[in-house]
């Protein structure tokens, strides 16, 4: 028993022994040109391999680096650089044969540099253009007929993915790991793939793809499922920051391309959601659900939908998109049809509406049709948004009223009642403006006109009060009127009839309500004063008691 014990050791020491002495009587440079010259028909591109050393334990050739030459007409800068390539290959016909049959390849580090023109080609679009015809040099065995690899794998690798003329900075995605099954030009091959993306994201995808098309691998029909975790759209590089929009997302997508069209549904989980420039981001986590259609060569698309969902409501996108520019063109439809406002409370920050320190909308509905055209940098939103039977709870529109208060003592409470609010709506840069606006109050009457909302939230808008409605007259417009009926005798009925000028400045945060005067007096200057009183001052008092209960000078 001991010999045979004796004898097991002593064939295994001498199996160690022969598996370290063989790389000292194997060249592996020898398969470096074959390997170079492969690689190179097979691919289309030019393939510089370093020295190679021989693993045994491994079964595998190592070579200290490996460059894939890039496509001259988009950068002088190599498609792929690694530190290290590690060959899988059969070791029995290498070390009795010379012969090389290769099973795998490993990338360590690789640094990839993709470019993608404005025509919609990629500086790898050329890759392996008529490979599967040319892996086998003539007088020359090849080690992968037809490019049939059992396992290609990236390990701890980086890409950077840019286009020219160049838009923005580079989208940079850090660790990536890829592995290929069966890779072969002429039948599909499964994969994954997984990077991490700047402000700690992460995407991973998995899928088949092929047959490589060889006219333009970029166009090689694929099936992907994509998932991202914290995902940061504009640190990623997908969004400009000047868009306005912004998030931290988890997404869930489900991708087929047959080589023109990608056809793309899926779900995002939104938190600190912000949809406009201006906004702020949203309280809550909003899901957002879609559905495109997208055009690979010419970089468009269609919004089939696109569902922004906030509670139990959402709101709908569709229409069409433009990648190809310096910055994405947008031309988009936005449906709002009776949504539940109460449902609606984290979305309104993101969409750049800030309601008054302290105040909230309870109840009512929203509808709105808006239109999103124009490019990230320069869009416009347009279109009429209605509010019915909402409440704005902890705001007292009679203490924001400076001076027209005291006409009646209005007191609102800590709550605005609005019946109706219709106003037609224009978003750009400069400002928001907002027009043909009518709105019915009723503790205080009827209010239309028009203004502007400015990027920092201060408020310039003219607006007329109307204390009768065809409802009747609020309790703080019969204050009002009778004050104003005992100060300037018929001014009730004129001002009843003709409206009241308002000025509302200062902030959304904080906005100031002002009577104007010097309007209200030309207006109703006949009917106050007799038609005299600009003109002979025999009825200042009057002018001094109006300007006074209105909180404004002469």
């Amino acid at each position: 028993m001991k010999n045979r014990l004796k004898i097991g050791l002593a064939v295994v020491a001498l199996l160690i022994v022969v598996v370290l002495i063989l790389p000292l009587f194997v060249d592996a440079n020898l398969f470096r040109p074959m390997l170079e010259t492969q690689l190179t028909a097979a691919l289309g591109r030019q393939v510089k391999v370093g020295d190679l050393s021989l693993s045994v334990f491994s079964g595998s050739l190592v070579a200290n680096e490996l460059s894939i030459a890039g496509d001259p007409e988009f950068s002088p800068e190599p498609l792929l650089v690694a530190k290290q390539l590690k060959i899988g290959v059969d070791m029995r016909p290498l070390l009795f044969s010379r012969k090389l049959q290769v099973r795998s390849f490993e990338a360590q580090g690789p640094e990839i540099h993709l470019v993608r023109a404005a025509d919609g080609r990629w500086n790898f679009s050329s890759l392996g253009r008529g490979g599967a015809g040319k892996t086998q040099i003539a007088g020359q065995p090849s080690a992968f007929p037809d490019l049939t690899v059992g396992v290609i794998t990236i390990k701890e690798g980086r890409a950077v993915v840019e286009s020219v003329p160049a838009h923005g900075k580079p989208m940079i995605y850090e660790h990536l790991n890829a592995s290929i099954q069966q890779f072969s030009f002429a039948k599909a091959f499964p994969f994954t793939l997984s990077a991490g993306l700047p402000a700690d994201g992460a995407i991973t995808v998995a899928g088949s793809a092929g047959p490589l098309n060889q006219q333009d691998a970029a166009t090689t029909a694929l099936t992907a499922q994509v998932t991202a975790k914290h995902l940061d759209p504009v640190a990623a590089g997908f969004v400009d920051p000047a868009a306005g929009l912004s998030m931290l997302a988890n997404v869930d997508a489900h991708a087929v391309s047959n080589g023109v069209t990608l056809t793309s549904q899926g779900t995002i989980h939104a938190e600190r959601l912000v949809l406009l420039k201006g906004g702020s981001p949203a309280p809550k986590p909003v899901e957002l659900s879609y559905n495109i259609v997208h055009t690979l060569k010419n970089n468009t698309g269609q919004v089939q939908d696109l569902a922004v969902k906030a509670g139990n409501v959402a709101a709908h996108v569709n229409g069409s998109y433009e990648l190809a520019g310096e910055a994405p063109v947008m031309n988009l439809r936005l449906i709002a049809q009776a949504l539940p406002i109460d449902d609606l409370q984290a979305l309104l920050p993101s969409v750049g509406v800030k309601l008054p320190n302290g105040s909230v909308l309870r109840g009512g509905t929203l509808t709105t049709t808006l239109t999103i055209t124009g490019s990230t940098k320069d869009s416009v939103i347009a279109g009429p948004v209605e509010v019915d039977n909402t409440h704005l709870a902890g705001f007292d529109l009679g203490s924001k009223m400076s001076g027209m208060a005291a006409l009646g003592g209005v007191k609102t409470g800590d709550t605005t009642s609005i019946q109706t609010l219709r106003t037609n709506v224009r978003v750009t840069d400069a400002a928001v403006r907002a027009d043909s606006i009518y709105a019915l109050l009723p503790a205080l009457g009827e209010v239309s006109g028009g203004g502007t909302v400015a990027p920092g939230g201060a408020l310039n808008f003219s607006l007329n009060l109307k204390l009768s409605t065809t409802q009747g007259i609020g309790q703080a417009g019969v204050g009002m009127l009778t004050a104003l009926s005992g100060v300037a005798g018929g001014a009730a009925s004129t001002a009843a009839k003709n409206g009241i000028p308002v000025t509302v400045t200062g902030t959304t945060s904080n906005p100031v309500i002002m009577a104007d005067v010097g309007k209200l007096l030309q207006k109703n200057a006949a009917s106050i004063l007799g038609g005299q009183l600009l003109g002979n001052g025999k009825n200042q008092k009057t002018v001094d008691a109006i300007t006074s209960l209105f909180g404004r000078k002469k």
